[in-house]
């Protein structure tokens, strides 16, 4: 009686086991199946070559005809080349060509090289015109490109004159090739001589190469010296490689080594960095025993 208990347990167990093998067999070609079938209704909608049309349901080829009339509209809309008139209905193809009349008027007004001028009614070619002429305008006042003064107005040259003069004397001030020292009143002369030295004071100053000490007066060159004297005592006490020892005088030579030293002994301490054992004190030594290699 047990032996036919235990046998009967052990089929029940067999036929479980082969069961949900059998359920995982069929279920993972199933989810498979079922994520292409959703990256192919992807492509699809998205209108990607690797789109397989005959594998959409009904309801999803409904799907992508309508995801593509949208898509469509909008690339006629745009004036795209991959628009296809004939799928456009009577109004999409009304709503595509007033989009395509704006589009022609807005590049006439931008001066667009896409402007068809021969589409525009006179008022729209005055508007582009007058749009022309206030382009001309502003790039003369900002001295962009050739500007045509003959095509200006007599307030309009003068404005273009005076905007030229005050982007010369702003050139002139600042260093500027665009600068015409001749044209410069005493006055204006003056200004930019004073704002060329505080310029020449600043690079010295700041340690660049556009200084030209010859140009300083006795108090400006010891207020560079100092400041240069200043930035070199930092990065000698940081260990910059820009430190020049020459310049420090004994008191910062003995801060400067003593940041070094304790450099050297964290470096030997933390074994990362330049370690140099000879420069421990007997102390400092005993208490950091010889790495091995």
């Amino acid at each position: 009686m047990k032996a036919f208990v235990s046998g009967r347990r052990l089929g029940i167990l067999a036929f479980s086991l082969a069961g949900v093998a059998s359920f995982i067999s069929f279920s993972a070609p199933a989810s498979a199946e079922s994520t292409d079938a959703g990256a192919n209704l992807y492509a699809c909608r998205k209108g990607w070559p690797s789109c397989e049309a005959s594998r959409l349901t009904p309801a999803e080829a409904t799907e992508v005809a309508t995801d593509k009339r949208v898509r469509n509209l909008a690339d006629c809309r745009n004036g795209m080349s991959s628009c296809e008139q004939g799928l456009l209905s009577e109004v999409e193809t009304i709503a595509v060509a007033v989009a395509a009349y704006d589009r022609n008027v807005s590049n006439c007004r931008s001066g667009s090289s896409h402007c068809d001028r021969s589409q525009l009614t006179r008022s729209e070619s005055h508007d582009a015109d007058a749009a022309a002429h206030q382009r001309l305008v502003a790039d003369c006042k900002d001295g962009i490109g050739p500007c045509d003064v003959s095509a200006l107005s007599s307030t309009e040259a003068a404005d273009v004159a005076r905007a030229s003069r005050m982007r010369m004397v702003s050139d002139c001030k600042d260093g500027r090739v665009g600068c015409r020292q001749t044209e410069l009143t005493l006055a204006e002369a003056k200004e930019i001589a004073q704002a060329a030295r505080e310029r020449n004071t600043a690079n010295c100053r700041n340690g660049w190469e556009e200084c030209d000490r010859l140009k300083l007066t006795a108090p400006e060159a010891a207020e560079v010296d100092a400041g240069v004297r200043a930035r070199n005592v930092s990065a000698c006490r940081e260990g910059r490689e820009t430190c020049n020892y020459a310049l420090l005088g004994r008191s910062e030579t003995e801060a400067a080594s003593g940041v070094e030293q304790l450099r050297n002994l964290t470096a030997c301490q933390s074994r990362r960095g330049y370690c140099d054992r000879s420069r421990l004190t007997p102390a400092q030594a005993a208490a950091i025993p010889v790495e091995a290699k």
